[in-house]
């Protein structure tokens, strides 16, 4: 077993990871207003989801292999950093609805699509796997048993602490819907600031190296 004073270092690492703006914050605040707090639930279970894969990834040693060969972690990094610019363009294409919008038609995603962005939108940034790769090795080690057991105690904080603090984005971020629906000038706003920031996070991802 990992010392307790070594986990609480360790869940501040994973808080800081959690709290830090990206595609999951951005998206579960989308969800979460338009849509409601169910399907920022199911967003949510998507987005967990695609922290287990990661942690299945390092746990087993995939994500090593993946990262040290600098094709495959390119093709991944590519594939992110298609996939957030393809989010800017879909809140500033015309007619878009804006993500602050309360949902007035009924419309809304389906369970499966809500989860399966949620659970893209995690898997696709590699971001994610430098982290757990980053900082795993620095809080196991063999004199504290498996390294299997110990790599997946960590994964499993990490989930809860990523789960307990994204629960409270998701509950705040519907409340704020109301707000947001009574002053329409932040409509035009929300729309390229939401856009901008997604379009930093691709170019940074872009620009990022497997370390």
């Amino acid at each position: 077993m990992i010392p307790l004073h070594e986990l609480l270092f360790f869940v501040l690492a994973a808080l800081v990871l959690v709290i830090s703006p990206g595609p999951n914050m951005i998206y579960l605040i989308s969800k979460s207003i338009t849509q409601g707090k169910k399907s920022g639930m199911i967003s949510l279970t998507g987005i967990v989801c695609g922290f287990l894969f990661h942690i299945i990834m390092v746990s087993f040693g995939l994500t090593a292999v993946l990262l040290a060969v600098p094709v495959a972690y390119t093709v991944l990094k590519a594939l992110g950093t298609v996939y957030l610019l393809y989010l800017a363009y879909q809140a500033v294409k015309p007619k878009s609805r804006n993500i602050f919008e309360v949902d007035k038609n009924g419309s809304h995603d389906s369970p499966g699509k809500l989860f399966t962005v949620g659970f893209l939108t995690n898997v696709l940034n590699p971001k994610v796997a430098v982290f757990y790769l980053s900082f795993f090795p620095q809080f196991i080690k063999p004199e504290y048993g498996s390294v299997l057991t110990q790599s997946l105690e960590l994964g499993v904080i990490q989930v809860f602490v990523s789960f307990s603090i994204n629960f409270i984005i998701v509950l705040a971020a519907a409340r704020v819907a109301v707000f947001f629906a009574e002053n329409p000038f932040w409509v035009k706003v929300q729309k390229w600031f939401m856009a901008s920031v997604l379009m930093f996070l691709a170019a940074k991802m872009a620009l990022s190296k497997a370390k």
